[in-house]
Formats: structure tokens, sequence, C-alpha cells
């Protein structure tokens, strides 16, 4: 039977522990709620968040746990009157491969249906069918995949983009909302239902009929007293686990982007989100090369460097500015002590970008002065899926490890962390985000063999 009358406190006031509250209070009617953070709410890895979405993944669960997140993040935008600012141009995955049999591969798995009806082929076919991304009303735009090769049809649609391109894989289900208003109308919910944001930061985790939480503000220690904890600490989810003798193999990866006004206008508003899957070697000038060939620390930005570059507009097709992501770092950090931004990498992802999408150059050496620098942590498992639900002991549980897709996902593991908190029917894919997929061999072992790291 649901348990609902429990006392629950949730670590972590970022985008996923904000909706694991919001989804305790609204869907379960669990209102005795304390949300505790050391910093303001979404003030960490969630305030620096790409605030994207997409539907594509390469297997059946992820595809299914994001679809439902996106469905929840429509009620949402429907409740409101897209007051979380919801676009639907898609995402666009790009090569200047002709084949792209693996990535087709990948779609059908991941959608779990192996006629895939709802992925539509471009090459040599006049059809006047195809699309554009002419709209960012989510409610008007097409569901399923466009794959484009047909040359023409590229330059039509996607002017933008450099003329090497061959193939075009337009993922119609994704977009990217606010983060911020998404988070705020959960918050407004949960303080509505009498639920409690505190500021404080963790040091002791003791079970005592239940548990109690230890926590430092302004020089003092306090305790609360609670039925069930929920580990939601993002890149700090691993020293929570610790506290309560429960070991999470997690680690932190530190990602940056930037954003800039493109007063050149060298990105049309209507872009979808683009990656540009491909590999490349950086443009830098032979002097420049020369240069940072010379530097030990700096030699393999002149090194070939992997693909999955981001760009899209930011802020509406009424707006001016872009933002720009390369998430090539691999390095892991224990510390995850405040920003950690290279003075180079607004170059390094300028340059990189421009490859795809050669109005970029302009740039170069000049980005605009109204500009921003910025990075978060993504903390992930060796795997890179999510860990939602029972962390060890009774009444203990995780909603962690999003490895940079936390936005996108915030709802339905949201949802799914208040089902298990509250003994409610689990959907088909729970067990695969929980740790008993650890004793999933061949599961294990298909995820470990995948995964390139995330788009």
């Amino acid at each position: 039977m649901p348990n609902n009358n429990r006392k629950v406190v949730v670590i972590g006031a970022g985008i996923v522990g904000i909706a694991t509250a919001y989804y305790l209070a609204k869907n379960h009617k669990v209102y005795d709620l304390v949300v505790i953070d050391k910093s303001n709410p979404m003030g960490l890895t969630s305030a620096q968040s790409g605030e994207n979405y997409r539907n594509w993944w390469p297997r059946p669960e992820m595809f299914n746990l994001m679809n439902r997140s996106i469905d929840l993040m429509e009620e949402i935008a429907v409740e409101t009157q897209n007051r979380i600012n919801m676009t639907r141009r898609g995402y666009a995955l790009v090569t200047r491969k002709n084949n792209v049999d693996v990535l087709v591969d990948e779609l059908k798995k991941g959608m779990n249906d192996p006629q895939a009806n709802n992925i539509r082929f471009w090459n040599e076919s006049d059809s006047p069918s195809y699309l554009k991304s002419l709209t960012a009303d989510w409610t008007k735009a097409p569901s399923g995949v466009d794959i484009l090769q047909r040359q023409s049809l590229i330059k039509a649609a996607f002017p933008s983009y450099q003329t090497d391109v061959r193939s075009i894989i337009h993922i119609r289900r994704g977009g990217d909302i606010d983060s911020q208003q998404l988070s705020q109308i959960m918050m407004e919910k949960i303080k509505a239902c009498g639920g409690k944001f505190v500021l404080g930061e963790i040091v002791g985790i003791q079970e005592k009929s239940g548990f109690e939480v230890e926590y430092h503000h302004d020089g003092s220690i306090s305790r609360l007293a609670t039925d069930v904890v929920v580990n939601a600490a993002g890149p700090f989810a691993g020293k929570i686990a610790n506290l309560m003798g429960f070991d999470l193999k997690l680690k932190n990866i530190y990602q940056q982007k930037i954003a800039f006004d493109d007063v050149n206008q060298a990105i049309p508003r209507d872009l979808p989100f683009t990656i540009d899957l491909d590999g490349q070697t950086i443009d830098w000038t032979a002097e420049e090369a020369e240069l940072l060939r010379a530097e030990a620390d700096l030699s393999w930005l002149t090194e070939v460097m992997p693909g999955a570059i981001h760009c899209r507009p930011d802020g509406g097709p009424n707006r001016t500015w872009i933002k720009l992501g390369w998430a090539y770092n691999q390095r892991p950090d224990e510390s995850c002590n405040g920003y950690k931004n290279d003075d180079f990498f607004p170059e390094v992802v300028l340059r990189g970008a421009a490859r795809l999408n050669p109005n970029l150059k302009h740039y170069y050496g000049s980005l605009p002065a109204r500009r921003v620098h910025y990075g978060g942590w993504y903390t992930m498992t060796d795997e890179n899926w999510p860990l939602i639900g029972p962390m060890g002991s009774d009444g203990a549980f995780m909603n962690c490890a999003m490895s940079g897709f936390g936005t996108m996902a915030a709802c339905a593991a949201g949802e799914l962390c208040a089902k298990w908190i509250t003994g409610d029917i689990l959907p088909s894919y729970a067990a695969a985000f929980s740790a008993d997929r650890y004793g999933n061999a061949t599961l294990m072992q298909q995820l470990r063999a995948a995964n390139k790291g995330v788009l």
C-alpha cells in the first residue's frame, strides 16, 4: 500500500531535488517536506543548464524515461500558458558521412520499434512534406525523426551549414525550456503545500528510528528528524551516500559553455539544437598552432578533437543570443569546488563550431562584449545512466547521476523517485535506473560497451 504520511528530507535543491519534492506533493499529497541545500535553489549546476531536451536515446529505457519527462513538461506548459517557454525546433545531428546506418539502428533500438514507422528518409525523393523548424510552438511541430541526405533539401532547410554536410538526423521531439521558470513553478507548489526550503550544509546523517540529518548554517549545527532521506545532491551525491554508509561509484566532470549576443546574425533563429557529430582539428592559423604546440599544457588543442559540438539560438525567435558547448573534457574532479572555466575555452568552442557554421568565423578573436562563459558538473556512473530508487537503508533513496541531462530528465526522474518513496506502482523502466541494474550482468555489459558519453 502507498505510504504518504512520512516526513521527507530532500538533500539538494537543484532541478532534480525540486522535481522530486514537487511530485511527492502533487501526486502523493506528501506535504511534510524539507528541501535542504548549502546554496540557494538552482544555485549550482542547475543554474548552468543548457536547458535542452530530446527524446532520442540509444536504448528503450532512456527513450521511455525521456518521453515521459517531456510529457510532464508539456503538461506544465499547457497548465501555465507556456510559462516555461517550451520550444520544439528539434535536435539536428549532423555528419559529413553518407552512411548513417549505425545511428539509424540506434534510433530503432531506442524506440523499440523494428519497423520504425516514424523515421522518414529524405534522399532522392521529391516529396514536399518535410517541415522545416519554422516555429518555436511545440504544439505544431511534427513527431518522429527526419533523415536528410538529399543535398538540395539540406541546403534549403539548413543554409547556415557548411556545404560538406552529407547527412542530418533531425529529431523532432526536442527543443529547449526555461529551467528557472520550471523550478519556480515547482517551488511555488511545494511551498503552497507546506513544504520548506532550508539553507544548510549536510555534515552528518544518523539512523535513529528513521534518520537525523545534521546540517551547518551560520556557525551553528541544526538537526532534522525525518522518516525518509532523498539524496539528490548532484555533484555531492557520492559524499552524501558515504555519510549514510552507501558507496556510490560516481565521477564528476566539469563541462563549459558560452553564450553571446549574435550581433552578426551568424545563426538563424529557427535553427534546431545542432550537434556536429564529427571529430576535427581546430581551425588555428599556422602561427597560433605553433604557439600552442610550444605550451605543454595546451599542445593537445592542436590534435584531433572529439565531435559533439553544440550550437543553438538562445532565448526565442525575437532574441539575438546563441549558445555554444563542447563537452570534450574527460578529467574527473572530486573536489567540485567552484567553477573551473578555462580562459581559452570560448575561442576553442567558437572555432570548433565554425566548422559547421562558417558564419561564426566573423567572431574569431573578437567575441562580442555581451557574452557569458559558464560551466557545470556532469555527475555520472561509469555506464552513464541515472540512479533513481532505494539507496541501502530502509527510507533512504537517491535521484542522481544525471550527467548533463538533469533538466530534461528532472520531471520523470522526480515522478519516479516519488513512486519509489510512496510505494506506488512503478513504470517498466524503474528497475533499470535503480541499483538493481548492477545485478543484471547482461544489461551492464551492454551499457558499458555502448557508453560513448552524453550528447
